[in-house]
């Protein structure tokens, strides 16, 4: 620690700061535009001057860069100095010297960083009268716009891009002030981190063009706190809304999960919620069993509840089929209707068999899960069967951190601060922490790591086995491993055990229990070793975590007790059964039944085949609680209310329609549930789920008195939004399941501190850099709390080392082994369906392609492009061949979200319909 004395006040700070994150983790207000929390200092702006001065003594001083100078014991300085302001002005004024006046219809306007240290430093005249200098814009893809005019040359953008993130295809391009940041040419931004640019960025050079497509100013946008379910990772978001809407994302800090950056799915996957096809209101359909024309016929909730009641009474047997996408709540609530013996969890085996071996082993190996953060500071990593960029995207940023942290370890040697980014960066060179890979195909994390091996999936769990036997030699060995693998096991297990903190990341993306076994032996031997390790086990979607904690049959006992008579009826939750086994199992089930009723957001085709239809909400319109693969519980709230603006729509939460529908069918009283009494009730019912309701705050949650405000304070227009439907303005909808209101009255402070924030705002900090006025110190963690609860600790186990390892893989003639790979845009069910995602999806090198060893492909005479189909006993599908140069041989890959008709581990056939013949392996 040191005591520094900012204008006669002392202050205790921590010494390995730099004096800028020094004092604005103090609360105190001094202009930057160069600098960011998670980027460190390169002293580019020249606008966080301050006057230092050598003692109490020295009156005098000199102008000195605070994010350039330490923050060590006995510092004076004074942000109020008179010379300091007037050195800020100015250089506002020259970075100004080319901005285009254009605040009123720029994106960035109302939440633009530029705007805030343009009022902070006082200016607000130029003097620039000549003629200004353009740019030419470029297209980067449907994520983010480009308006180079009002760029001032900050440099944040390629620092975050290239430094950060690992991206090549944005750079700087001139000299002096006439810098040009942009690609070599025009084209999609290929970094899945590009739309975290928009927050980045100080000013209005990146914006989000999802937004812009729909714009609103943010002063005019309803907030909530949320959680992204786009995958498993749980990134905290805000989602902001206007006219019924979701309108953008933005990140909300969470100092254990995400911090500062969102990953592309997760920004702008959120299309699917303001689709125009959605349901809104129940529906019934007539199949026309009885003789009569199909069709569907909208219904009231009470009307929709009774036929639903009446449907579900005269069923011999009900089964509920849950979803991995859905709330703990709307599960809970759907095993309470039929009964915890007929409750599924609404996948298939493969992924269920991996979901129960990852909670076993988390509980039982002897190490902890560290959070998206901790990842940061372990030293060696080891990825076992993932591809991170597409199973957990923003997890890949956390390891690419912690491989990159090894330049500040041979700072700190040589008495570098590491706040002084490119001292540390030019030291550094290509140092890293050792990071090794095996993945049936190539990784976005190859090119930092030590090590990576393109294999199938039984040589990825042989290489496990043999470095768990390479650490402790009590596991098994490995009978018959090649040489080369046999090496790079030893080395791995050295560096591993040579480490600090050691990490194993594995996960079911393989849908392979036996690459789990590998990790897992590879965790209890360094178990044994190490108290620092770690182990993380990637799963899929947003709840399944807590979806396996839940329990439940896999979604192929459903099938099976439906075509042997033992079920007749169906209620089926957020699911799309034809997104998870083959069609014609499913079709054949369906048949059999007398009915099913379906609640979901999107209208999918389990939607169409259903005989009652409710209206579900999704996470814009809904509360409810996940858990993310690190086991924490996270709640996410209601942004909006649908029926606000749509009068006509009846959309509800699922558990709302569930516990309405179980008090009909039973012919109960009403009584009506709310979000407390639903996460009590899982709680309660689920041991493992106790801790849940310490999640967030209960709806009788006040600061201050009142409520939370999901509005800035600014806000307006509640009047003209209704003026179509009629210009008497309604009272504000009640929220009785929240402590938040649905307008701009409440608390919207930072101060008193706490755990759920809507947005971020704080006096003079319009920007996203407001988060640094909620955190106990820039970069580190809400003052209130990070949201979420931690429900998985390791316990002492009996786990020994698993003996079955599998044999080797060999490639059979005539056969190839299909794996299908999780792919970040268009692989996930809901942001497929938004229109930005599948522009991004087809966009050149994303294009869906069968996967094929380039020497297999030669040996059969196919070249890149050509067209494929692949072959099984019961499914067909043709698309374009792309030549992997490091795929195995004897393997063939599909990426995830095209069919399920065809699954990993299948052997297939491949034929070419341009040579119309059969390809022999």
């Amino acid at each position: 620690m040191a005591t520094i004395y900012v204008d006669g006040r002392d202050y205790e700070v921590d010494g390995a700061d730099n004096l800028l994150h020094a004092c604005l983790s103090l609360g105190l207000d001094i202009p930057y535009f160069c600098w960011h929390p998670a980027m460190d200092s390169i002293g580019a702006c020249r606008q966080c001057a301050v006057k230092q001065y050598r003692d109490e003594n020295d009156t005098q001083g000199k102008i000195v860069m605070s994010c350039m100078t330490p923050a060590t014991d006995n510092s004076w300085i004074s942000i109020d100095d008179e010379e300091a302001r007037t050195f800020r002005a100015a250089v506002v004024e020259w970075l100004m010297t080319y901005h285009p006046h254009d605040c009123p219809v720029c994106e960035e306007g109302g939440h633009c960083h530029l705007q805030d240290m343009t009022v902070m430093t006082g200016h607000d005249r130029r003097r620039y009268d000549f003629r200004k200098r353009t740019h030419r814009n470029q297209y980067l893809g449907p994520f983010l716009a480009h308006e180079m005019n009002r760029c001032i040359n900050c440099y944040r953008c390629v620092r975050f891009y290239n430094d950060y993130a690992g991206g090549e295809d944005l750079g700087v391009f001139g000299a002096n002030n006439n810098l040009y940041f942009g690609r070599h040419q025009e084209g999609v931004l290929e970094s899945p981190f590009s739309g975290n640019l928009s927050e980045v960025c100080p000013t209005g050079v990146f914006t989000d063009q999802t937004h812009s497509e729909r714009y609103v100013r943010k002063w005019d946008m309803l907030f909530a706190p949320s959680v992204c379910h786009q995958c498993a990772v749980g990134c905290n978001i805000s989602p902001g809304e206007r006219y019924g809407e979701i309108r953008r994302i933005e990140n909300r800090y969470n100092g254990e999960v995400n911090r500062y950056f969102l990953c592309d799915r997760g920004r702008f996957g959120y299309g699917y919620v303001n689709r125009t096809d959605r349901p809104r209101q129940p529906e019934w359909r007539n199949d026309g069993r009885d003789g009569q024309a199909d069709e569907r016929v909208l219904l009231e909730v009470d009307p929709a509840l009774d036929r639903g009641a009446d449907f579900l009474r005269s069923a011999r047997r009900v089964i509920g089929i849950g979803s991995p996408r859905a709330s703990l709540e709307s599960n809970h609530q759907l095993m309470e209707l039929v009964g915890r013996n007929n409750f599924v969890s609404g996948i298939n085996a493969a992924e269920q068999a991996c979901l129960e071996r990852m909670a076993e082993l988390e509980a039982t190996c002897g190490l902890p899960v560290p959070t998206p953060r901790e990842v940061e500071s372990h030293d060696a990593v080891l990825v076992l069967g993932e591809d991170l960029l597409h199973s957990a995207a923003r997890l890949a940023l956390s390891v690419r951190q912690a491989a990159l942290a090894r330049r500040n370890d041979l700072a700190e040697e040589r008495g570098i601060p590491v706040w002084n980014a490119e001292a540390v960066k030019t030291l550094a060179q290509d140092s890293r922490h050792p990071l090794y890979i095996a993945w049936p195909t190539a990784t976005g994390l190859d090119d930092i790591s030590a090590g990576h091996w393109q294999l199938a999936p039984a040589d990825i769990a042989r290489l496990g086995f043999a470095i768990a036997h390479a650490i402790d030699a009590n596991a098994p060995p490995v009978p018959d491993l090649e040489a080369p693998l046999a090496e790079a096991a030893k080395a791995v297990a050295s560096q591993l055990l040579a480490a600090d903190k050691p990490l194993v990341i594995s996960g079911g993306s393989l849908q392979s229990t036996a690459v789990l076994d590998a990790a897992g032996s590879i965790a209890r031997a360094l178990s044994r070793r190490s108290s620092r390790a770690g182990l993380m086990l990637i799963r899929r979607e947003a709840n399944s975590t807590g979806l396996a904690m839940l329990g439940g049959q896999p979604l192929e006992w459903a099938m099976a007790e439906i075509e042997e008579g033992r079920a007749d009826a169906l209620v089926v939750l957020e699911n799309d059964l034809y997104s998870r086994l083959p069609e014609a199992r499913v079709d054949a089930a369906l048949q059999r039944l007398s009915g099913m009723v379906v609640l979901d957001h999107q209208r999918t085709r389990t939607w169409e085949q259903g005989v009652l239809g409710l209206p579900a909400a999704s996470f814009a319109e809904a509360d409810g609680t996940l858990v993310n693969l690190e086991g924490r519980a996270q709640r996410f709230f209601q942004v909006y209310d649908p029926r606000y603006l749509r009068p006509e729509s009846r959309i509800h939460e699922s558990w709302r329609w569930l516990h309405a529908l179980r008090i009909s069918l039973v012919r109960g009283e009403s009584s009506p549930i709310t979000l407390d009494e639903a996460t009590e009730a899982c709680a309660r019912n689920h041991p493992q789920l106790a801790d849940i309701i310490a999640a967030a705050p209960g709806a009788d949650y006040r600061v201050e008195g009142v409520k939370l405000a999901r509005a800035p304070h600014r806000y307006s227009g509640r009047t003209s939004q209704r003026a179509n439907l009629s210009v008497s303005e309604p009272r504000t909808p009640p929220d009785p399941d929240t402590p938040l209101s649905f307008s701009m009255e409440g608390y919207s402070g930072f101060s008193p501190p706490r755990m759920e924030v809507p947005f971020a705002w704080a006096p003079g900090w319009n920007s996203h850099q407001a988060w640094n006025k909620y955190t106990d110190q820039v970069g580190g963690h809400l003052q209130g709390g990070d949201p979420g609860v931690r429900l998985v600790a390791p316990r002492p186990g009996n786990f020994d080392y698993v003996q079955n390892i599998p044999s080797a893989f060999e490639p059979i003639p005539d056969r190839w082994q299909l794996w299908v790979l999780p792919r970040l845009f268009g692989g996930e069910e809901t942001s497929a369906r938004a229109g930005p995602i599948v522009e991004r999806a087809s966009a050149p090198g994303e294009i869906p392609s069968v996967g094929l060893c380039a020497d297999d492909a030669a040996r059969l005479g196919v070249e890149q492009g050509a067209t494929l189909t692949l072959e099984s006993e019961h499914a067909r599908l043709t698309l374009p061949l792309r030549c992997d140069l490091q795929l195995p041989r004897g393997v063939v890959t599909l990426p995830a979200g095209l069919t399920c008709e065809f699954s990993s581990g299948d052997w297939v056939r491949l034929q070419s319909d341009e040579l119309h013949q059969e390809v022999r392996g």
